[in-house]
């Protein structure tokens, strides 16, 4: 019954490291850009031409 209070009390602990991960991210301004993401795909690359010779 012992390990079952240290499982929990390791998982509740992970649980806040995720936690302060995420407001730590979110604070930084990972998640402020969510627009271009998902438009980078149509964006054509640019295509270098090579010279002829």
């Amino acid at each position: 019954m012992e390990i079952m209070y240290i499982l929990i009390g390791c998982s509740v602990l992970l649980a806040l490291v995720f936690l302060c991960a995420f407001f730590w991210a979110n604070k930084s301004g990972q998640h402020d850009d969510t627009y271009t993401p998902s438009v980078r795909i149509l964006f054509d690359d640019e295509i270098i031409e090579e010279e002829e010779k």
